[in-house]
């Protein structure tokens, strides 16, 4: 057999050309009718049959002034708010770009508050990888962050994406924020960023979008199948013979943020809490509770997290050791023995001589669920018995990847929240991600990798659960931890109580002081609500 391949060439398409690339665009803030300027590379040296989309629409052909091979210039059609740019050349399409429209954003009036709106002057670096330290600099970003974040451009696979663009905001438990001044702001890219807008938002507005690229990244990471749910739990507590004076603390978990859980809205509360949001967790005070009464606080969530697939190309994967994930993640804990002699010579085994940390993270998750003995029912130990006996549950699975991805060199960490099955029934689960430099975190499921779930939990195992659950992820995770929550007590001389194996792992749920007696009873967590 004879393949014949055919080239075309004279400004067309020739075999093994890149794809379009835009730098970048002026303006970024345009009104329709004004000529928009597109500088990048690989445009075609003539337009022939390539075109630019604007939020889905196409500009006339009398709209284009030039086109060359890295410079386009045209004048911009109607569109709405803000939109996508993106340059086509065959079967080749460009990296996304976000143009506002001058014409709807609010005008300032003199002496308002909308005159103090953040202004962002530079970006730099203008481009870098995921993970990396960045510097904006501008104005009236406020003394301090409180409430404002930074938001980037977020790579989801939305019917909207075109004309509507989504984002991914930096969060502290990714070691988000480094500074934030008026005039300045430390942050790095964040897990989840694409090439696009970043913008900064206030209590005093938002700033104008200012186009940042990501580079290096050895693969793609893709959200969808967003799924909302509303979900509650409840905490009963029954004193007991109590003193004059003392104090009772409750830590209750909530459903993290993160680039796939990115946003969650406490609803209500049947008691008012001493602290919303401490530390990921709602802080509840009671002073000098009567004897032998019986309350209970009951908190409603609503949140949205998505599906996300992963596709890593290997080759291009580079270590950096420069992030914070790489040595905090790494570093041994008391339900992760990644130090201990065992725990390293067994990791030694399975990996070999590999190098590349991904590849080193793929054979320790094949090993798990071919002959890690994972199996529903609770297994009582931790890491070090479920390696001499050859037999785990979820629980155990998870802390067993970390352990031997940390004794690896790989940043990973638990993750603990409910499976939700097809019954809305939710049930405590535990999975894990680990971190590759330039891209962000990879999540795994051991459990579901083997197919295991309760004989009686309405839920679909995937026909590839096995290849699945190794950097993909279904929309049915909740997660109301993130690695070990480490809290402090309140009071020097409190008494703290811990949950083991609980819907988030974390060293302290409650503390009492004063010598109180009470009996505490933690329910479930109830789906009260699905949206998809």
């Amino acid at each position: 057999m004879i393949l014949l391949v055919l080239c075309i060439s004279g400004g067309l398409i020739a075999c093994g050309d890149p794809p379009p690339h835009i730098v970048s665009i002026n303006p970024r803030t345009g009104t329709p009718g004004e000529i928009l300027t597109i500088l990048g590379e690989n445009f075609g040296d003539v337009q022939d049959k390539s075109y630019v989309t604007i939020a889905q629409i196409f500009p006339t052909m009398s709209s284009y002034i030039e086109w060359t091979d890295t410079k386009i210039a045209l004048r911009l059609p109607e569109f709405g708010e803000s939109a996508l740019i993106y340059i086509q050349r065959g079967d080749k399409k460009s990296n996304p770009v976000l143009i506002s429209n001058r014409t709807t954003l609010p005008q300032p009036t003199s002496g308002s508050d909308m005159d103090k709106s953040p202004r962002i002057l530079s970006v730099e670096p203008s481009s870098a990888v995921i993970g990396a330290l960045i510097i904006i600099q501008g104005s009236n970003f406020g003394s301090s962050r409180d409430t404002s974040g930074v938001f980037f451009t977020r790579d989801e696979d939305s019917p909207l994406r075109d004309t509507i663009p989504v984002w991914t905001e930096v969060f502290d438990s990714n070691f988000g924020y480094e500074l934030w001044s008026d005039r300045e702001i430390q942050v790095r890219v964040p897990d989840g960023a694409a090439s696009g807008n970043l913008e900064i938002r206030t209590f005093r507005g938002n700033s104008e979008p200012f186009f940042f690229e990501i580079t290096d990244k050895p693969g793609t990471k893709v959200f969808g199948e967003k799924q909302t749910y509303t979900l509650n739990y409840t905490v009963g507590i029954q004193t007991r013979e109590v003193p004059a004076s003392h104090s009772l603390y409750l830590w209750l978990p909530r459903p993290v943020l993160s680039s796939s859980q990115p946003s969650v809205q406490l609803l209500s509360w049947t008691r008012a809490p001493f602290m919303e949001n401490y530390r990921e967790t709602v802080l509840f005070k009671f002073n000098d509770l009567a004897p032998y009464t019986t309350m209970e606080t009951t908190l409603s969530f609503r949140l949205e997290t998505y599906a996300i697939t992963t596709n890593i190309k290997e080759s291009l994967i580079k270590e950096s050791g420069t992030f914070p994930m790489e040595t905090v993640y790494t570093l041994p804990g008391p339900l992760i023995p990644s130090d201990h002699a065992l725990i390293k010579t067994h990791t030694n085994t399975i990996i070999g001589r590999e190098r590349n940390p991904y590849l080193k993270a793929r054979k320790i998750y094949d090993w798990l669920i071919t002959q890690g003995g994972i199996r529903w029912e609770p297994v009582t130990g931790g890491v070090l018995e479920a390696l001499d006996r050859k037999r785990t549950d979820p629980y155990g699975a998870a802390l067993f990847f970390c352990a031997m991805a940390r004794a690896g060199g790989i940043p990973a960490l638990p993750v603990s929240g409910v499976l939700i099955g097809r019954s809305q029934k939710a049930i405590r689960h535990y999975w894990a991600e680990f971190w590759i430099d330039g891209f962000g975190w990879i999540p795994l499921d051991p459990a579901l990798g083997t197919g295991t779930v309760p004989a009686d939990f309405a839920f679909t195992l995937r026909q590839d659960r096995a290849a699945y659950y190794f950097g993909n992820m279904d929309n049915r995770h909740v997660a109301f931890s993130r690695g070990e929550r480490v809290l402090s007590q309140m009071e020097v001389r409190g008494k703290t109580v811990s949950r083991e194996r609980d819907f988030a792992l974390q060293n302290i749920w409650e503390e009492s002081s004063g010598g109180i007696n009470y009996d505490s009873q933690w329910g479930d967590v109830i789906i009260t609500s699905l949206e998809e």
